[in-house]
């Protein structure tokens, strides 16, 4: 393979997670002034955030990209460095996917 090639496919991930942190931090600032509008209008009201369902819906996701993506730089690049790309949303996810089952919740 090029090398060229082997350069592309090691930049993805670190894109990917650029990318990621962008849209998140918007995310963020878009919620404070969308919350400083309502306290300004009096019309605010806090909702209680759902860890529950936050970690098991991030946990699925992360495991199956991670997955995806693990599979992927085996089969091109073997058992190399690239495939840290993959490995390590794959351990975020399932890592995610079992605190959401030894976490006691409070339903």
């Amino acid at each position: 393979m090029n090398s060229t090639a082997e350069i592309i496919i090691s930049i993805v991930p670190i894109v990917g997670i650029g990318i990621g942190g962008v849209v998140v931090f918007f995310s963020l600032l878009w919620h404070h002034h969308e919350v400083k509008q309502q306290i300004e209008k009096g019309i605010y009201r806090k909702e209680k955030f759902n860890l529950k369902a936050y970690s098991f819906l991030i946990g699925l996701i992360l495991t199956g990209v991670g997955g995806c993506l693990t599979f992927f730089f085996a089969l091109m690049n073997g058992f190399s460095t690239p495939l840290l790309g993959g490995l390590i949303p794959l351990s975020i996810g399932v890592c995610l996917i079992i605190f959401y089952k030894l976490n006691n919740w409070e339903d």
